[in-house]
C-alpha cells in the first residue's frame, strides 16, 4: 500500500524572534520541543537499511502473480506480504516526512522523501494485481477461501473488494495506473514545494514601528490584530506572492484537476467527485446535501456579518476583518506549557485512559512545537504508521488560537493512536471521512470547558464568538471550498478550460454569495485558490463540514448521556477501517446520510448568534 501523503513541565518559551523579527533557527528550540524522530528510526542509517531491506521485499511481489486462487496459503502469504511492506512503507514515509517538514530547506531531506515516495509508488505498481485477481476467481471459490478461520479478521476488506468491482481494471490496466501514480503527483509535490519553501514574502510594518517578515504562521496572527491598519497591510503583503504567480498556481491546479478526472474516467466512474466519495463508500448525496444546506441557510453567516460590521464600525467589511475579535475580555497570550494543561483539563470528560494517552504525547516529544526558519507551516498530526506512533506539528504564536489547534490536532494524533493499537494492520487506518471528527470533537470539549468557567459577559461573548468564527472557518468557508472545487471539477469534466482569471471570477463568486452584503470582496482575496493545499487533495475538503456537524452531535451526546456516550465514542476511535465511515458513525449516534447534523448545526449557530446579540 501507498501511505498517505496527506498525513501530530518545563519552562521554557518560544524566543520573541518566534513572534517578530528573525525566525529561530531549530537548533535554538529547546530539545523537548521538538518531535523525535529517532522512536521511528534511530538514524539515517537505521532508515536506509529498512528502504533497502523494504525495496527487496516488494520484489517478492512477482512470486505471487498468477497464483492467488491456487490456494488459500498462496493467498495469505501474499496478503501477509503486502501487510508487511505496508508497514514498512508507512514507517519510512514517516520518518522522511518528519525530517523533511522539520526543514525545507535542506536538499538530503527532500532527497529521501522523493526516494520514499519512488519505492511506494513502485510497490503500489508491482502489487497492483492483486485485487483484479481475486475478483477474476470464480465467486464460489473465493466464498470457500473466506470462510476459512485464518481468513476470520478479513471479512470487511473482501466485502469492500467486492463492492469495488465494476471500478477494478484488468491486472496490466491496474499495473500502468499504478506506474503513473509519481508522474500525476508531480503537481501537488511542485506547490507543496513553491508555497512552503520557495514563496518569498514581503515585510510589513508592526503596529509598534517594527519591520517583519510575512509568513503563513504570521498571516493568521496578523489577523487577529486589533490594529485594522495592519490586518490589511499583512493582508495585502500576504496576498502578493500568489498575484505574482497566479499563473503559475493555476497551472499547477489545473494539473491537479485533470489527473483526477484522468483517474476517475479510467476506472469507469461518472465523475471525479464520484470516484473520489466512493472509495469510502460515500453516497454523492451527503456531498450534496452538505452545499444545497449551506446555501439553503447561509443567513446565520451573514447576520455574523452584518454584526462584525456594526461593531467594527465600518462601511463595509473586508476579509481581513473577518477573524478579528470583537469581544475579547483580555489580549493575553499563552505559553505552550498553559495550553497542554488547558487541553488535559478540557478533555477530562473523555476518562482517564484517553487523558493518559494525551499525556504520553506531551511527555514523550510527538509534538513538533515552534515555528523557525524553513519549517513547514501550518499544523498537522502525521496519522499512524504501524509500529510507532504519531507526531504533531504546531508553529505555535502563543494565541488563543494555537491552544485550540493543539487540541484539534491531539484529537488526530489520539484517532490514529488508538486506532493503531486497537485494529489489525489491514484496518489500522481511517478513513478522511472521519478524521476531522475526533478533531473538531476536542475543539467543541475546549470551548465548552472555557464557556463554563467565564467570570464575565464580555469573557463569555469572546468565547461565543470563537465559536461563531468556527462555523464560519470550518462549516461555511470549507462547504464554500467544497462547491468550488465541484464546479471546476465539472467544468473540466465538460471540456469547459479553467485559466487563472476563470478561478479567480469563481472564487470571488462564491465568496461574495456565502458572506452576503456585509462584506466586499477585494481582489486580493480572489487569489485565495492559489494557496490552498487541500485542492490538491482530491474532493478532501467537504469532509471539514461533515466532520464539524458529526464532532458536535457526538460532543452533545457525551455532555447529555455521560458514561455510554464516551463509551461508544471512543470505540469509534478505536474502530479505524474496520467498516465503512458512515456506518462507524451511525455506530458512535450520528447519521450523516441525513441532513439532521448539519441543519442542528446551523440552528446551534442561529441561537449562539441570539445570545451574542442579547449580551452585547
Amino acid at each position: 500500500m501507498t501511505p498517505d501523503v496527506r498525513r501530530f513541565t518545563d519552562t521554557f518559551h518560544a524566543p520573541e524572534t518566534a513572534a517578530s523579527g528573525e525566525l529561530p533557527e531549530r537548533s535554538e528550540i529547546d530539545e523537548a520541543r521538538r518531535w523525535n524522530p529517532a522512536d521511528v528510526f534511530e538514524s539515517d542509517e537505521a532508515w536506509r537499511e529498512t528502504f533497502e531491506r523494504t525495496s527487496a521485499r516488494v520484489g517478492d511481489y512477482a512470486k505471487f502473480k498468477g497464483t492467488l486462487g491456487e490456494s488459500a496459503e498462496n493467498l495469505m502469504a501474499c496478503l501477509r506480504l503486502d501487510e508487511e511492506v505496508g508497514a514498512a512503507l508507512e514507517r519510512l514515509y514517516l520518518y522522511a516526512m518528519l525530517q523533511k517538514d522539520s526543514d525545507l530547506r535542506v536538499s538530503r531531506h527532500q532527497a529521501a522523501h522523493d526516494e520514499i515516495s519512488t519505492l511506494a509508488s513502485r510497490a503500489t505498481e508491482e502489487s497492483a494485481f492483486i485485487r483484479p485477481e481475486l475478483l477474476a476467481l470464480d465467486e464460489r471459490k473465493l466464498a470457500d477461501m473466506r470462510r476459512r478461520e485464518e481468513f476470520a479478521t478479513y471479512g470487511h476488506f473482501f466485502d469492500d473488494l467486492l463492492r469495488a468491482k465494476p471500478h477494478t481494471l484488468p491486472p496490466e490496466q491496474e499495473r500502468l495506473l499504478a506506474m503513473s501514480s509519481e508522474a500525476t503527483s508531480a503537481a501537488s509535490r511542485a506547490f507543496s514545494l513553491l508555497n512552503n519553501a520557495d514563496l518569498e514574502f514581503p515585510s510589513v510594518e508592526t503596529p509598534e514601528g517594527e519591520k517583519t517578515t510575512m509568513s503563513h504562521g504570521r498571516f493568521y496572527a496578523a489577523m487577529r490584530s486589533k490594529d485594522r491598519d495592519f490586518r490589511r497591510r499583512a493582508y495585502e503583503a500576504y496576498y502578493q506572492p500568489y498575484r505574482k504567480f497566479s499563473n503559475t498556481f493555476y497551472a499547477l491546479l489545473n494539473g491537479a484537476v485533470k489527473t483526477h478526472v484522468f483517474h476517475a474516467r479510467a476506472r469507469n466512474y461518472g465523475s471525479a467527485r464520484e470516484a473520489a466519495l466512493d472509495a469510502n463508500n460515500i453516497p454523492l448525496a451527503v456531498y450534496d446535501n452538505l452545499v444545497n444546506a449551506a446555501n439553503d441557510n447561509l443567513e446565520p453567516l451573514r447576520r455574523w456579518a452584518e454584526i462584525k460590521r456594526r461593531a467594527l464600525g465600518v462601511e463595509e467589511l473586508r476579509p481581513y476583518d473577518a477573524y478579528v475579535g470583537l469581544f475579547d475580555a483580555e489580549t493575553k497570550r499563552y505559553t505552550y506549557e498553559e495550553g497542554m494543561a488547558l487541553t488535559l483539563d478540557a478533555l477530562e470528560p473523555l476518562g482517564e485512559e484517553y487523558l493518559a494517552n494525551v499525556r504520553r504525547a506531551f511527555e514523550n516529544r510527538w509534538i513538533d512545537v515552534y515555528e523557525t526558519k524553513g519549517k513547514r507551516s501550518g499544523a498537522y498530526s502525521s496519522g499512524g504508521a504501524y509500529g510507532t506512533h504519531p507526531y504533531v506539528l504546531l508553529n505555535w504564536n502563543g494565541l488563543l488560537d494555537d491552544v485550540f489547534t493543539l487540541a484539534h490536532e491531539i484529537g488526530h494524533n489520539m484517532h490514529s493512536w488508538m486506532t493503531v493499537n486497537a485494529q489489525p494492520y489491514i484496518y489500522s487506518d481511517y478513513a478522511i471521512f472521519v478524521a476531522e471528527v475526533a478533531s473538531t470533537f476536542n475543539e467543541s470539549l475546549l470551548l465548552d470547558y472555557l464557556v463554563e468557567r467565564a467570570e464575565t459577559d464580555a469573557e463569555r461573548l469572546s468565547l461565543r464568538e470563537r465559536y461563531l468564527d468556527n462555523v464560519a472557518s470550518t462549516f461555511y468557508r470549507q462547504t464554500m471550498f467544497a462547491e468550488f472545487e465541484r464546479t471546476i471539477h465539472e467544468r473540466v469534466e465538460k471540456g469547459t478550460p479553467l485559466s487563472a482569471d476563470s478561478l479567480r471570477e469563481e472564487f470571488k463568486r462564491l465568496y461574495a454569495r456565502y458572506w452576503g452584503p456585509a462584506m466586499r470582496t477585494p481582489e486580493e482575496e480572489e487569489f485565495t485558490w492559489a494557496r490552498i493545499p487541500h485542492f490538491y487533495y482530491n474532493f478532501y475538503v467537504y469532509q471539514y463540514a461533515t466532520g464539524f456537524a458529526a464532532s458536535e452531535a457526538l460532543a452533545l451526546r457525551v455532555k447529555t448521556e455521560g458514561a455510554p456516550a464516551v463509551e461508544r465514542y471512543l470505540e469509534f476511535l478505536r474502530s479505524g477501517g474496520s467498516d465503512y465511515p458512515i456506518n462507524l458513525l451511525k455506530k458512535a449516534g450520528v447519521d450523516m446520510t441525513t441532513t439532521a447534523p448539519i441543519e442542528a448545526t446551523l440552528k446551534k449557530t442561529a441561537e449562539t448568534i441570539d445570545e451574542v446579540e442579547r449580551l452585547s
